[in-house]
């Protein structure tokens, strides 16, 4: 059969990797090879098909061999970069192996250029800006001055596509994603743990004071932006942040979650963690909005969402 599109995803068994690929796969107009070492995915994650249009390859794409393999052997005509180490902790505690994903960067690129994708996707990240110079945080005028090891590997990957576009002519779209959560998002991530904890009645702990700021996009509102860069040429060789700019303190969704849920947790407090907990984050979606065409989700919608697959 004759696809309109054949498209890798790499990071597939991931949250927003396997909801990306799951919504590619959906559609019977392309065929989707999804790849991931399933070191931090899971393969609950990954496409749930009885179709021919889907396929998946588990590999390292920070080992050039195995993906040169598969990408000289199907003619791709996009490539979604999603694999990568993530979670701030994780991140910070296996820095090397952060720093390991340029080399997945670099393998993608150069196989891209020589095997004719048309364009990569690439999943950055809001750990980029760092500590806020300005808020809403845009991606043309704030500042990139994050030092941690997971978020100056985002910023030298959106470096690469950037050269690879000049040197070569090989298209990108760059998306810093912001906090995005849904039913597949593991517990390491802070909505996920704080809902578990309040249906088990458990405490819920926040670091510091819980002052600092996050914003959260459902999943739903982050593929719908994404499949239409895709499907409709948004953002060729631009960068767009992804996420809500609905700003709230950690103190006050810990707070949100339990009254949702009419939980009898308590709030247990930390000490405030010495490294990778930037006090504010918002992203100006202005860009975001125009793509999507309608309102993002709102907190308490997507709440309900997440209780409803939990249950």
């Amino acid at each position: 059969m004759k696809y309109k599109r054949t498209i890798l995803v790499t990071g597939g068994a991931g949250n927003v990797g396997g909801s990306l690929a799951s919504r590619l796969v959906s559609d019977p107009e392309n065929y989707v090879v999804v790849v991931d070492d399933l070191t931090t995915g899971e393969r609950s994650k990954l496409p749930v098909s009885t179709t021919d249009n889907y396929r998946f390859v588990k590999l390292d794409v920070n080992k050039y061999e195995g993906l040169a393999a598969l990408m000289t052997s199907v003619d791709f005509d996009y490539v979604f970069h999603y694999a990568a180490l993530v979670g701030v902790q994780r991140t910070l505690d296996n820095p090397l192996s952060v720093l390991a994903d340029i080399d997945g960067i670099r393998n993608v690129l150069e196989l891209s250029k020589n095997t004719g994708v048309k364009r990569v996707f690439y999943s950055s990240s809001s750990e980029v800006y760092g500590e806020p110079f300005e808020i809403p945080q845009n991606e043309e005028t704030t500042p990139l001055n994050s030092r941690l090891p997971y978020a100056i590997v985002k910023n030298v990957g959106e470096s690469y596509l950037k050269s690879y576009y000049r040197e070569f002519g090989l298209e990108y779209t760059i998306f810093r994603f912001f906090n995005t959560y849904g039913p597949n998002q593991s517990e390491d991530f802070v909505l996920p743990k704080f809902l578990r904890s309040a249906i088990a009645g458990a405490p819920i702990t926040v670091y510091g004071e819980g002052a600092q700021t996050r914003t959260f996009c459902y999943i739903d509102d982050n593929i719908d932006t994404t499949i239409r860069c895709l499907y409709e040429d948004y953002c060729i060789n631009e960068t767009v942040n992804v996420g809500s700019d609905d700003e709230m303190s950690i103190l006050d969704l810990a707070e949100r979650v339990i009254d949702r849920i009419g939980s009898k947790s308590t709030i247990k407090r930390l000490p405030a963690l010495t490294e990778g907990d930037m006090m504010r984050r918002c992203p100006d979606n202005s860009r975001m909005r125009e793509i999507l065409g309608r309102p993002l989700l709102s907190l308490d919608e997507g709440l309900s969402k997440m209780i409803e697959s939990y249950s």
